[in-house]
């Protein structure tokens, strides 16, 4: 698509490519030259962004808790996890059986 500059400031993109493009009003972009082209990148939200600062808090627990483990491994072949996985499945299902 072809537009004609109307101002030394001011370069419009039109509302059918700022659509394919993603950007919405609002939005905040940042414009990169090099070697005559220009790039016009959106600025992603950031995950501290994303979330509330209590959100951020229960994930960072969360994570925090899952690095505790419990851990299995490493295995030094695949088929040796295999064994602990059907090993551990058969310990489950036992001890949902002495339950019921």
């Amino acid at each position: 698509m072809t537009v004609v500059v109307k101002r030394k400031d001011e370069l419009v993109v039109p509302g059918s490519v700022r659509r394919r493009a993603g950007i919405k009003s609002g939005d905040r972009v940042q414009f990169k030259v090099s070697g005559g082209i220009i790039n016009i990148i959106p600025d992603l939200p950031t995950a501290d962004d994303e979330y509330t600062p209590a959100q951020r808090r229960a994930i960072d627990a969360r994570l925090a808790e899952a690095c505790k483990g419990p851990y299995y491994g490493p295995f030094a072949t695949a088929d040796e996890a295999i064994v602990f996985l059907n090993r551990e499945i058969g310990n489950r299902k036992r001890a949902a059986r002495k339950t019921t």
